[in-house]
């Protein structure tokens, strides 16, 4: 799919991932939709793109579809999806001082795995409406997942619960979305370079970037933005979870 000329939107899109996701989009000639929770962050990259920021919980049903209606109606029918809107938590399942709250693990799986179905449920319905292209395609959504899902960490237990069941829904999504002309694929980070990582010592980062085998450096944003332009770009990709990782394997601390 040629991006120029698309609609795209960026869920998470005002930091970190999903900022230099909508930048390179928009780079390529999409007009780009900015969804976050924080309005401000969403405006400032917004401003930066010449898109369109709108603020937007994924996890609601009502919020979503609202921030639909308004992209569509501004921009036109989307068809490119990168959701990178997530949480972290770092809970063990028996701790000193008491066992994981149900909570905590509810709100990781609601925000991150609940939250990226609202989107690809609602997102499919609006892009199934657009006119396909010569490979008879619509359009494309990119689910975040993380190497957590397949190596998670002590602590980790809800995080890599709830990015499990991303990749999980990635094949059986591409299967009955095919029909429509719509790409379904999931993009696993490993260690990137993010506003949360860059709250860490210098010298934390240091060393977590030395323990991957190569490139011996944290990931940077802009390497995910091309992995998810390049989900866009190729139509025979579908169905696949894309660990974006330096091949690193997590210890279990």
């Amino acid at each position: 799919m040629n991006v120029s000329g698309k609609v795209a939107i960026v869920s998470g899109g005002g930091s970190g991932l999903g900022a230099a996701t909508a930048r390179l989009l928009a780079e390529q000639g999409a007009k780009v939709a900015v969804i976050d929770l924080n309005l401000s962050a969403a405006e400032a990259v917004a401003s930066e793109i010449d898109g369109l920021a709108v603020s937007g919980n994924v996890t609601s049903e009502e919020e979503v579809s609202t921030a639909l209606d308004h992209i569509e109606a501004t921009l036109g029918i989307p068809q490119i999806v990168v959701n990178c809107a997530g949480i972290g938590t770092a809970k063990r399942i028996l701790g000193r001082d008491q066992v994981h709250p149900l909570a905590d693990f509810s709100r990781v799986i609601d925000v991150n795995l609940i939250g990226s179905f609202n989107l690809l449920r609602l997102s499919a319905e609006r892009i199934a409406k657009a006119e396909p292209d010569d490979n008879n395609e619509r359009g494309v959504i990119v689910l975040t997942s993380s190497i957590a899902a397949y190596d998670g960490q002590v602590g980790q237990i809800a995080y890599a619960a709830s990015k499990g069941g991303i990749n999980a829904i990635t094949l059986p999504a591409a299967r009955e979305l095919a029909q429509f002309g719509i790409r379904v694929l999931t993009i696993a980070p490993g260690l990137f370079k993010t506003p949360l990582m860059e709250e860490l010592p210098e010298a934390v980062q240091q060393s977590l970037g030395e323990s991957i085998p190569f490139p011996k450096r944290l990931g940077k944003p802009q390497e995910f933005a091309q992995m998810a332009l390049h989900c866009a770009e190729n139509s025979f990709l579908n169905g696949e979870v894309i660990r974006l990782d330096g091949s690193l394997r997590m210890a279990p601390r």
